[in-house]
C-alpha cells in the first residue's frame, strides 16, 4: 500500500491548479482492497429505502465493497444490518431480498437467527460441549434512517448530522423524499473502476457533448455545482413537457464515496455504484415515486424509465472508454476545469485524504 500511495499526488491541491487522481488509482490490482478498507468500510453507505422495509421480517441483501450484508425490520420500531455470513461456517443466511420472515435460516446447515441477530437453533448441535446459541450472534453494524433512506456504517464513519448537514433545509417540505414508494431497480453492469463513474456523474461539463437529450431539458448556463464537507450537488432549472417531468428544477446530490440522489419533479432516483474489480463496477438505479395510480402519472413513469436508460447508456459508453484511455498507459493525470469540475475536484481531495489517513494508520 505504502508503494501506491507515498506520492506526492496526495498532498491537498487548490481547486485553480489541480489535476486529476493519477491513472494508477483506477487500474492498479491493489486498489480494490485499498478502497475497501480505507473508503467504504469507513463510510455511511445507502442500502435501501424504508418502503422496502415496511412489514416485521422484511429484509434487504446487500454487499458493501466485499462485505455481505443482511438489512432487516426486526419489530415495529427497528432496523437492523447484520453480516449475511454464518456463524458456523460462513454460508449465507439470506440470498435475496424478502418479505415477512420470522427468522433468519442460514441456507446451508440450517443454523437459524432470530430478527435481533441471536442464535435460536443449530440442527443436531445439543448435545455439544460448551455449546450455548445464546452466546451467538450475527455481527451487526450501524443504521441510520434519513429522508426515507437507509444508510450504514461498517466501521467508523463521520456523525450522520454532519454527512447530511444543509440538506433538508435545501430540499424542503415540498421535496422530502421519505413519502416515495419504490417502484423498480434497474442495474448496470459497467466495465470501468467505480471512481470513473462517480468521477463523470459529478460535472455537467459534458452534458452537452454526451446526452444531447437531457441538455435539452437543462439550461447549461444556469448548471451550478457546489459543494459541502461530505456531499456535493448540482442543480439546474428544467423544462419539459407535462407528459414527463414538467418544469421545476433538476437537482443532483452525491454523498460520498458512492451514493447519488436525483431528484426531479415527481420522482427520485437512486444510484448506488459498487466496486466490482479494479476495473468493474456495478450501478444500482433505485426508482421511487409517490403514491400515484392516476393513468397520466403512470404514463409519466414510463417516459421517465425510457430516459433515464437513455442517459444511462450514454455515461456507460463514455466511462467504459475512460477506462480504457486510463490503462493504456499514454495518460497519468490532467488538468481539472475550475469552473465546471470543482465537485470532481471536492471527491478527489476526499479520496486524498482518505489514503493520507491510511498511510498514517499504517
Amino acid at each position: 500500500m505504502i508503494e501506491l500511495l507515498s506520492h506526492q499526488v496526495l498532498v491537498p491541491q487548490q481547486l485553480e491548479h489541480a489535476v486529476t487522481l493519477p491513472a494508477r488509482f483506477y487500474t492498479d490490482a491493489r486498489m480494490p482492497a485499498l478502497d475497501a478498507s480505507t473508503i467504504f468500510a469507513r463510510s455511511w453507505q445507502l442500502v435501501c429505502h424504508q418502503s422496502q422495509l415496511a412489514g416485521v421480517g422484511d429484509h434487504v441483501v446487500t454487499d458493501i465493497a466485499g462485505l455481505p450484508l443482511l438489512i432487516v425490520r426486526s419489530d415495529a420500531s427497528h432496523i437492523r444490518a447484520f453480516h449475511n455470513v454464518c456463524r458456523h461456517r460462513a454460508g449465507p443466511i439470506a440470498s435475496c431480498n424478502g418479505t415477512g420472515a420470522q427468522n433468519l435460516r442460514c441456507r446451508y446447515h440450517g443454523w437459524t437467527y432470530g430478527l435481533d441477530g441471536v442464535l435460536r437453533g443449530a440442527p443436531e448441535m445439543g448435545r455439544t460441549p460448551d455449546f450455548n446459541p445464546s452466546d451467538i450472534r450475527l455481527p451487526e453494524v450501524r443504521v441510520h434512517v434519513w429522508q426515507g433512506l437507509v444508510f450504514v456504517a461498517v466501521e467508523e464513519a463521520p456523525p450522520f448530522e454532519e454527512f447530511v448537514a444543509g440538506i433538508d433545509e435545501r430540499l424542503g417540505p415540498q421535496r422530502a423524499l421519505d413519502g416515495y414508494e419504490f417502484h423498480h431497480r434497474a442495474s448496470y453492469d459497467v466495465a470501468c473502476n467505480w471512481k470513473v463513474y462517480v468521477d463523470n456523474y459529478l460535472e455537467g461539463y459534458h452534458v452537452p457533448c454526451i446526452h444531447p437529450g437531457l441538455n435539452s431539458l437543462l439550461d447549461y448556463r444556469s448548471y451550478i455545482t457546489e459543494t459541502a464537507q461530505w456531499y456535493s450537488f448540482q442543480f439546474s432549472p428544467l423544462e419539459s413537457g407535462d407528459d414527463l417531468y414538467g418544469s421545476g428544477e433538476a437537482l443532483y446530490y452525491f454523498l460520498y464515496p458512492n451514493a447519488m440522489l436525483n431528484i426531479l419533479p415527481g420522482r427520485l432516483q437512486t444510484n448506488r455504484v459498487l466496486p466490482m474489480g479494479v476495473d468493474r463496477c456495478r450501478v444500482e438505479f433505485d426508482f421511487y415515486y409517490a403514491p400515484d395510480s392516476d393513468p397520466h402519472a403512470q404514463a409519466r413513469r414510463a417516459k421517465d424509465i425510457v430516459f433515464s436508460d437513455e442517459v444511462q447508456d450514454e455515461d456507460v459508453t463514455i466511462c467504459q472508454d475512460v477506462q480504457r484511455g486510463l490503462a493504456c498507459g499514454s495518460y497519468d493525470t490532467g488538468r481539472l476545469n475550475p469552473l465546471r469540475e470543482n465537485a470532481v475536484h471536492h471527491f478527489h481531495e476526499m479520496v486524498r485524504r482518505a489514503y493520507r489517513d491510511a498511510l498514517a494508520r499504517a
